[in-house]
């Protein structure tokens, strides 16, 4: 019997499965990253325990952990400043002469209350504007690109800061630290975020006055439409490329871009996508959520799809095709169905990919390698060319080509404005383009 208990002794002894599992949840050193623009002690990092990237920080003697719900390191990262404010407003909300998880604080180390800073007023802004669109004021898509903006340049410059910090040397500063990369048209956009925070500061009275802002002028610029004669070399070069993988290096590729191995051949919902958006007038976000159960087939005087869009940029009506993206989506129904993947609520172009940012990243990747083979990356005046070019082309098409239609028209059912028409994709029609209608003469019957 002594024996018996001596051995149990010693295998308790040697058992390791409590260190198995704290193991589990430390975080792996390699993974653990700072939050831009915040302090050092505010991290995200994963763990063996769970696939989700994990926040922590250490507040007030108490460190505060919490899984962000995402693999998305990005994502991760914004999380992470939504929820630092919320445990700084925990902890500073707690009674005088305790600590936010109640336990009293040493007497002789009193806090002070917590300056605001534009971080917490930027999370103040967006859960404003998330009211906004809760109440249709405003669509989904117009806050996501809110979001973007916030978290990939103004957050980490200024999210620490005090709102007073930022006057017009350091937005000179931010604009001129922009200027090489973005153009004007996005610097102004970005300028706006950073006047939304203000404005929400000084309306909360955390600050007297909006600081002057730095004038930029907005240059336009054509988004780079490719020819007609171009529109085909591309498609056929998208065409011939359907199965074929890409020639770089398959690890290089997964560093660099960020696309897999089983996805870096050539798929053919590249030349569909085109051909789509070119008869189609969307926009390249459409491709990311445009569902079975979004299209339906017209048939009559005019054969046409009508596509019932999710809303974006305040934009909800449908959208009628060209009869060319009639066949090009029966090619589409008729692959995805071979798969099982022609359901309603399936998506119509690489419905396999469920993460929707990712998927339109592979179509961009691919058609970066379509344009650098055809050599039309540029345009003729060195306009960069992207998946958005192919919108521009669907529009400029039906200015140079559709007989007598009228910009209203044209604007409604691209879902932008007139304005916008006249400002981006009509500045690269030319007279001589349309020299037949500038040339031509009203017939006697209709002068009478």
């Amino acid at each position: 019997m002594l024996i018996q208990v001596f051995d149990m002794a010693r295998a308790a002894a040697n058992d390791d499965s409590g260190a198995a599992k704290r193991e589990r949840t430390v975080p792996i050193p390699s993974t653990i990253t700072r939050v831009p623009g915040y302090p050092d002690k505010l991290c995200v990092y994963k763990m063996q325990a769970s696939k989700y990237w994990q926040v922590r920080c250490w507040i007030a003697g108490r460190t505060y952990r919490r899984s962000t719900k995402t693999q998305s390191l990005r994502q991760a990262q914004s999380i992470a400043r939504t929820v630092y404010e919320e445990w700084l407003a925990e902890n500073y909300r707690a009674a005088p002469g305790t600590r936010g998880d109640g336990q009293a604080r040493a007497p002789h180390a009193p806090q002070a209350p917590a300056p605001v800073r534009f971080g917490a007023l930027a999370e103040q802004m967006f859960a404003n504007e998330e009211g906004r669109v809760g109440r249709g004021e405003w669509s989904r898509g117009s806050l996501q690109v809110l979001r973007n903006r916030l978290d990939s340049f103004i957050l980490p410059r200024w999210g620490a800061a005090a709102p007073l910090d930022v006057n017009y040397r350091s937005l000179l500063d931010f604009i001129n630290s922009m200027s090489d990369r973005h153009s004007t048209t996005t610097i102004s956009q970005y300028l706006v975020a950073v006047r939304k925070v203000l404005r929400h500061a000084v309306s909360a009275g955390h600050l007297e006055a909006l600081p002057d802002f730095p004038k930029v002028k907005v240059l336009t610029k054509s988004r780079g439409a490719f020819t007609p004669t171009e529109y085909r070399c591309i498609i056929r070069k998208a065409r011939s490329l359907r199965g074929v993988r890409h020639p770089d290096s398959g690890a290089e590729i997964r560093i660099k871009y960020k696309v897999r191995l089983s996805e870096q051949i050539m798929p053919p919902d590249l030349a569909w996508a085109i051909g789509f958006m070119v008869n189609g007038f969307i926009r390249p976000s459409d491709l990311k959520t445009l569902k079975h159960k979004h299209v339906e087939i017209v048939r009559g005087d005019n054969t046409y799809l009508r596509l019932t869009l999710p809303e974006t940029k305040s934009h909800g009506k449908p959208i009628v095709t060209l009869f060319t993206a009639v066949r090009i989506y029966e090619q589409i129904v008729k692959n995805n169905a071979q798969r099982g993947m022609a359901k309603p609520d399936d998506y119509l172009f690489m419905p396999q990919q469920r993460d929707r940012h990712y998927m339109l990243a592979v179509l961009s990747f691919h058609l970066n390698w379509v344009l650098g083979l055809t050599g039309l990356k540029h345009g003729a005046h060195g306009q960069p060319r992207s998946m958005y070019s192919f919108r521009h082309s669907s529009i400029t098409f039906r200015l140079l080509y559709g007989q007598g239609i009228d910009l209203l028209t044209l604007a409604r059912n691209a879902r932008t404005s007139v304005d916008v028409i006249n400002t981006y994709y009509a500045s690269t029609v030319t007279g001589e383009q349309n020299i037949a209608l500038l040339q031509s003469r009203r017939t006697r019957k209709a002068r009478a």
